[in-house]
């Protein structure tokens, strides 16, 4: 099913923009003043003190998710209204096949100028974080623009179910449809069938994980990398990061209890590998991964965890670790260099998965 927006050229500010931009989603956080033993890169600080003051108190003075989600989506029109956003080629809203018995999934299509990025191109199926609660396509647009025009890749934004109305496992259904979707129309979106990659932020890069854990457990689709931004990955909660992290550095330890609290509810089993995919028995056969982690963020010890324990199972990994860094950070990448390389790194790995450019000596890899 398409909207009128299917098709539509998209001729927005091309990249690089270098005014100063509004986040490419507000992530989640209370802030703390500077001191002589902040570990946040100073370049970070204003942007966590500036970012944190509009964001909802999740679990303190708003327990509600449907308010939760109104004073967010006030603060993602704002950054819209002030934010250029990175050009693409083109950009559609329609909804593809969901889970049997659920509803329709809407997705939003984002293919790169077909100039430079002719093809065949990988195939991105991107999912947004916001604790499976909060957020959605608008929120996270600016980062699907990024990793389309910089990759070259088609980037299938999904907009899953979210809790407490629909509790796990109801995004991970979604993300797995919406991937089958994405592997069986890879051709008319210009890509590569060889290229397919799942990717996330936050929460969204614990649902890129489950999806290659259910991909590889039902014979496919197969994919040629999964890609994971500081994820969400254990329900467990109990890391020396989530203690020296808990406030302070936007995403907080009490944000991430409310979080689980929606996703899991009272009965939800926290240690299910496709809610947790740290504690998953058995890591072998999934796709190469590339995960990006920040030291200033209660979620960097599962990263390193889910690293490690990759490694450990045969899996390519290539990790990326930014100790001044905090939860989102790679909203900024105009603003924080970290942000940049982080972004230029995770494009590249993208785009070398396509054969075109494994020909003319890219890393890419793929594994079924």
């Amino acid at each position: 099913m398409r909207s009128e927006a299917e098709n539509t050229p998209d001729h927005r500010t091309p990249e690089p923009d270098h005014r100063t931009p509004a986040p490419a989603h507000p992530p989640c956080a209370h802030t703390r003043p500077p001191s002589a033993t902040d570990r946040l890169d100073p370049l970070a600080r204003p942007l966590v003190s500036a970012l944190s003051a509009g964001f909802p108190d999740l679990g303190g003075a708003v327990t509600d998710a449907a308010e939760a989600r109104r004073i967010l989506a006030a603060s993602v029109a704002a950054a819209h209204r002030r934010a250029e956003r990175p050009a693409v080629g083109s950009v559609a809203d329609r909804t593809v096949p969901g889970p049997p018995g659920a509803p329709e999934i809407p997705v939003r299509v984002y293919l790169p100028d077909p100039r430079r990025h002719p093809g065949p191109r990988p195939t991105v199926v991107f999912f947004h974080g916001g604790g499976y609660t909060l957020c959605g396509l608008d929120s996270h647009d600016a980062t699907a623009r990024r990793l389309t025009a910089r990759s070259g890749a088609a980037v299938v934004s999904v907009a899953y179910r979210l809790a407490p109305e629909h509790r796990f496992p109801a995004a991970v259904d979604d993300g797995y449809a919406a991937l089958c979707w994405a592997a069986g129309h890879s051709a008319a979106l210009g890509g590569d069938p060889g290229a397919l990659v799942t990717a996330g932020d936050s929460s969204g890069g614990g649902l890129a994980a489950a999806v290659a854990l259910r991909a590889r457990d039902a014979g496919g689709p197969a994919l040629a990398l999964q890609v994971l931004l500081y994820p969400l990955l254990d329900a467990v909660q109990n890391t020396a990061s989530y203690r020296e992290n808990a406030h302070g550095y936007f995403l907080t330890a009490a944000h991430l209890r409310w979080f689980w609290r929606q996703y899991l509810g009272p009965d939800g089993d926290g240690t299910h590998p496709l809610a947790s995919p740290l504690r998953a028995a058995d890591l072998t056969g999934l796709p190469p991964a590339r995960l990006v982690t920040a030291g200033c963020d209660p979620l960097r010890d599962e990263g390193l965890a889910y690293a490690e324990r990759l490694r450990a199972a045969g899996v390519q990994v290539a990790l990326a670790h930014h100790p001044g860094m905090f939860h989102g950070f790679l909203g900024f990448p105009e603003l924080l260099p970290d942000a940049g390389s982080a972004l230029a790194d995770v494009a590249e790995a993208i785009g070398s998965t396509a054969t075109r450019r494994k020909n003319n000596g890219g890393t890419g890899g793929r594994t079924g």
